[in-house]
């Protein structure tokens, strides 16, 4: 999506915890949280809604044209019609006009059960055309499925339907069985339509190589469970979600870096070499508050993952934040500068969220000037106050 839509909602539903806190963390609020009221109040819900809202086919209309006015006709991903639920289900969950973003919601969620769902094998495809009729990406791959179980969860806290909750268990139970990999650890990630893992005449719908783990990919699987887990209390559920931890607080990170990678064999041994042995900032910090918020979920305490925290982000502040002007860039290779410097919409959205959770942890005030100048120069370069 072009839009920080999913990360700077949750930002906003976020900040007003620091209310009743302490003088200063109002004072915080005070300040921030009308800005952040304004970017999701006057910028990001008027451009989606309820202009992306496909009432003839079902599900959501995320595709604009040169002038960035959505436009009916594009194919639909699952992991962009999710993300699409998931907004409008939180929203709604925080009491944000609910009767009208639940039915939003509810368009959302029909589709993927009526369109994207497979009848026949279970699991979501990849991507279909605007109408649903037409499996455009048949094949199924866990970065598609976690972004499904997060929103179809999310959905069912919102809603308080247990027909969706039953669908979301019944969902979570199907990866269970069919990609769970109980010898490595974590998810076996790329399937084929009747569930046979790493189909050896496809190309992997996330990149090569094939038959990899990936750190994004776990990534988003602990973001799913997080809320999974929160909606079901399912106890294997709970269990998953703290194998998941493990993966993403220690698999994932290279401790003399210290800074994650994102490939690995199925034993979990890194792929590193040119291609590879890079850092990707947004993905760092993003990994620092969903652990924060993994941990919350599952009744884990964060303050003994606080120097993994500490040093994740201090990484990505060393050498991919732009301390003049705020904000990161988007990777560099190991221990040097950033090379790609260009600043992408989902990495500030993430170091908004993650140096807000980072402030609350530590009273550390390099958090907060970290959020403020970032939030300083989304505000002026990349929110789009004329055309949403």
């Amino acid at each position: 999506m072009r839009k920080t839509v999913v990360i700077l909602a949750l930002l906003i539903i976020t900040c007003p915890v620091l209310r009743g806190q302490t003088a200063s963390r109002e004072a915080q609020a005070a300040k921030y949280v009308p800005r952040l009221e304004k970017i999701l109040q006057e910028n990001i819900i008027p451009y989606w809604y309820p202009a992306c809202l496909d009432r003839t086919n079902g599900g959501y209309n995320i595709t604009s044209d040169a002038n960035g006015r959505l436009t009916p006709g594009g194919s639909k991903m699952i992991v962009t019609q999710s993300r699409m639920l998931w907004f409008f289900s939180r929203l709604a969950r925080a009491g944000h006009r609910k009767a009208e973003f639940l039915e939003a919601a509810d368009i959302g969620y029909r589709f993927l059960i009526d369109k994207m769902w497979d009848h026949q094998n279970g699991g979501f495809y990849w991507e279909v055309d605007s109408s649903g009729n037409q499996k455009t990406a048949p094949l199924k791959h866990l970065y598609g499925q976690s972004f499904a179980l997060y929103a179809v969860s999310e959905y069912a806290m919102a809603s308080g339907k247990k027909d969706v909750l039953k669908f979301a268990v019944d969902f979570f139970q199907l990866l269970e069985s069919k990609a769970h990999d109980a010898r490595h650890g974590g998810y076996v990630e790329f399937f084929s339509t009747d569930w046979q893992p790493n189909p050896p005449s496809a190309r992997p719908y996330m990149g090569p190589p094939a038959g990899s783990k990936l750190m994004n990919t776990h990534l988003h699987l602990m973001e799913a469970l997080t809320t999974f887990y929160r909606a079901s209390q399912l106890p294997l559920g709970r269990e998953r979600l703290l194998e998941l931890i493990n993966v993403e607080s220690n698999a994932v990170v290279r401790k003399d870096l210290p800074a994650c990678t994102d490939k690995y064999q199925p034993d979990w041994t890194p792929i590193l070499g040119q291609a590879f042995s890079r850092v990707s900032y947004g993905h760092d910090v993003e990994n620092v508050w969903l652990l924060m918020d993994a941990c919350d979920a599952a009744g884990v305490s964060n303050y003994p993952f606080q120097d993994l925290y500490h040093g994740l982000f201090a990484y990505s502040h060393k050498y991919g934040y732009d301390s003049t002007n705020g904000g990161f860039y988007d990777s560099g290779p190991f221990n040097q500068p950033a090379d790609r410097r260009q600043k992408v919409w989902w990495v500030q959205s993430e170091a908004l969220v993650s140096a807000l959770r980072m402030s609350q942890l530590t009273a550390d005030p390099l958090y907060l000037d970290v959020f403020d100048k970032t939030l300083e120069f989304v505000e002026k370069h990349q929110v789009d106050w004329a055309g949403g």
